[in-house]
């Protein structure tokens, strides 16, 4: 499928609609050639709006610019700017086979023939579909009407691919199967992709980078290592994963410390109220009077691990990660290691 690779401009992009609310503040972004470029956050922060602006779904304020490679499409109808979309709901249609629906922009292009059945039959393989050609929509699983809606909107090679949430409509074990599947397919195309979601672990497992979305403005972009360990701001660190808040002292702040309980550990240097760190950087050891001492006053177990909350003095409630074997139980003593060099620094929303 040898795919030309499309960089992505937006520059000072925004939409205001007609009544004055903001959709979108003025954003910029770039997608490297071939990048899967996931925006994420929650429901109205405006990750569909610019997805829309993008495709050309909806007309971006005055001042704003979109290139596709170079190409000014700012204000290029939709049909003529070259996109593959794919929603959470397929759309396929259910009276044509799978050849069918994924031949059926060809056909409208013109396509016939040998040369439409070479294409199709090149996607059929591409989205491992071999097979089920003839197979109507209602007779496929999820995944496979999933990967039809792909090879549909790939058929006609365009040069960016927009994913709106493709996998809400699914069932989370399904989900899981099908992220890394999405994942490993994207890759295979090649084809510059913007994918909208509001859910992290997807993100995390398609995506390249990131960008985190909130109230109408990106407000970090990133690999999804990067924006884990080091997020710029509290929101980011929280939309993540689970994050603990460590309230420093006026004297843990002359110290360069933060105190649990009566013990001080070292933290970074800076005039931080604040520290934060990861559940799984805080772990449990059996009761050792010298180190910071939790008492366990919640234990969850989740399969391949166990989440504990515990009760520090002069900080309340901290998580914690252990192993699925770890022995402690509620109402125990514990003594408590930070994994300091994990500490991170946040700016307040």
């Amino acid at each position: 499928m040898g795919h030309e690779r499309t960089a992505i401009e937006i520059r000072q992009v925004a939409k205001t609609y007609p009544d004055g609310t903001p959709g979108l503040w003025p954003s910029s972004l770039e997608v490297h050639p071939g990048e899967v470029l996931a925006l994420l956050g929650p429901s109205g922060c405006g990750k569909t709006t610019l997805l829309r602006l993008i495709a050309g779904l909806e007309e971006v304020d005055q001042g704003g610019l979109i290139r596709f490679g170079g190409q000014d499409v700012t204000y290029v109808p939709v049909e003529h700017r070259q996109i593959g979309m794919v929603f959470q709901h397929y759309a396929l249609f259910p009276q044509l086979t799978v050849q069918a629906n994924i031949g059926y922009g060809l056909k409208l292009r013109g396509v016939v023939g040998a040369k439409l059945k070479a294409a199709v039959g090149e996607l059929i393989d591409l989205v491992r579909l071999t097979g089920l050609e003839h197979k109507r929509p209602a007779e496929l699983s999820g995944g496979q009407r999933q990967r039809v809606a792909l090879a549909r909107a790939v058929a006609v090679r365009p040069k960016v691919l927009l994913l709106d949430e493709p996998l809400t409509a699914l069932d989370a074990k399904l989900k899981v199967s099908l992220r890394d599947e999405l994942a490993e397919l994207l890759r295979r195309l090649g084809i510059t992709t913007i994918h909208v979601t509001h859910d992290q672990q997807e993100a995390l497992a398609i995506a390249d980078r990131l960008a985190v979305m909130r109230s109408g403005k990106i407000i970090q972009i990133g690999s999804g290592e990067d924006l884990y360990r080091h997020p710029s701001q509290i929101f980011v660190a929280e939309f993540l994963g689970r994050i603990n808040r460590l309230q420093r002292t006026a004297s843990d702040l002359v110290q360069d410390t933060v105190s649990l309980g009566e013990s001080r550990l070292p933290c970074p240097k800076g005039p931080w109220e604040k520290l934060f760190v990861r559940p799984e950087d805080v772990s449990l050891q059996p009761f050792e009077p010298s180190l910071p001492v939790a008492t366990i006053c919640q234990r969850s177990f989740l399969g391949d691990r166990i989440h504990y909350s515990l009760q520090v003095a002069g900080q309340g409630v901290l998580c914690a990660e252990a192993h699925r074997d770890s022995p402690y139980q509620v109402g125990q003593r514990v003594s408590v290691s930070v994994a300091t060099a994990h500490f991170m620094i946040c700016e307040n929303e």
